[in-house]
């Protein structure tokens, strides 16, 4: 078994990002004893910035020279053009072609040179893997690396320094990379803090790993079913699924229903734009308590705000969703 992020890594990422990265706030749900970690106010609309500088600002100047590269469907793509924006960094990324074009249009904000491919992880690593034997460049991965994994983990550090009392983190999960960093960093601090994953029913990999105890793969074709286009990967990293395996108490899912009724309850009473993904575990705490360990000061985490313009309005004026009995 692979070693795990340590806190001392966790501590080092915190200190490489500090006055990059905002410490976002943890702000009240109206009505609801609830607690939001809003990820979508960070400087590229998700916690993926975190990772993605932690990891480029520890590169040395040679490996800087020869540039990075990075497969995304679409935040890490954001995250890391910025993150090498500011560090004089070249940077390349591969993002599927039917990736929302709000984060197409912020990856061609940074300066990063965009390579689209086909929908699913299969093509962008294949591209990815390809461009690196012909450019050098140095690959910084979606989730399954340390580095990413202990720059994610800063928000677990920030929720326990914020809310003492905190006695439930509840998590979207696609990689892994998010719950690993979260879940190492607040256990080391709380052993006896609960974390709970959520991902759609409709690309439930994650959940089913944990229940199996090895990781288990969804095809392409049944995550590209969810709204949720952050959350679309088949399946968890090795190096996530080790911390999944010691760290994470459960992984729950949401509808599809459920997750619009979330982007829009977090929009009309927590004024807060959520992308669909990034609204999953607030979906789960409002809409599937009976799913989630009882708590007396649970967070969620709101991990990205980039979602298109027309999907929020169609979201924000479907009167026809209700929540689920």
């Amino acid at each position: 078994m692979a070693e795990l992020v340590s806190a001392a890594e966790i501590s080092a990422a915190a200190d490489r990002i500090a006055g990059i990265v905002v410490a976002t706030p943890l702000v009240s749900f109206p009505g609801q004893r609830l607690l939001i970690k809003p990820e979508s106010l960070q400087p590229t609309g998700s916690f993926k910035l975190r990772g993605a500088y932690a990891v480029i600002s520890a590169l040395d100047e040679d490996t800087r020279q020869r540039g990075v590269i990075a497969h995304s469907s679409g935040n890490h793509a954001g995250a890391v053009g910025y993150a090498a924006a500011l560090l004089g960094v070249r940077a390349v990324v591969v993002i599927p072609a039917n990736a929302p074009e709000v984060k197409l249009a912020a990856v061609r904000s940074t300066g990063a040179e965009i390579v689209t491919v086909a929908p699913g992880l299969g093509p962008r690593v294949a591209a990815t893997e390809e461009l690196i034997s012909r450019h050098g460049y140095t690959l910084i991965p979606p989730f399954d690396h340390r580095g990413i994994i202990a720059g994610q983990g800063t928000i677990g550090l920030e929720i326990v320094a914020d809310c003492p009392a905190a006695d439930l983190i509840v998590v979207p999960v696609s990689g892994g990379g998010l719950i690993a960093g979260i879940a190492a960093a607040a256990k080391s601090a709380r052993p006896d803090i609960r974390i709970v994953g959520v991902e759609p029913e409709l690309a439930a990999d994650a959940r089913d790993s944990l229940r199996a105890g090895r990781r288990i793969a969804w095809k392409s074709q049944q995550t590209q079913r969810t709204i949720a286009d952050a959350l679309r990967i088949e399946q968890v990293g090795e190096l996530t699924f080790e911390h999944i395996r010691r760290y994470v108490d459960d992984i729950v899912t949401v509808t599809e229903e459920e997750i619009r009724i979330a982007v829009r309850r977090l929009a009309c009473e927590g004024r807060l734009i959520a992308e669909p993904g990034g609204a999953v575990a607030v979906a789960a705490c409002l809409l599937r308590q009976r799913d989630l360990p009882a708590a007396t000061a649970p967070v969620a985490v709101l991990s990205g705000g980039n979602i298109e313009p027309a999907l929020l309005a169609a979201i924000l004026t479907d009167t026809a969703v209700k929540p689920a009995a």
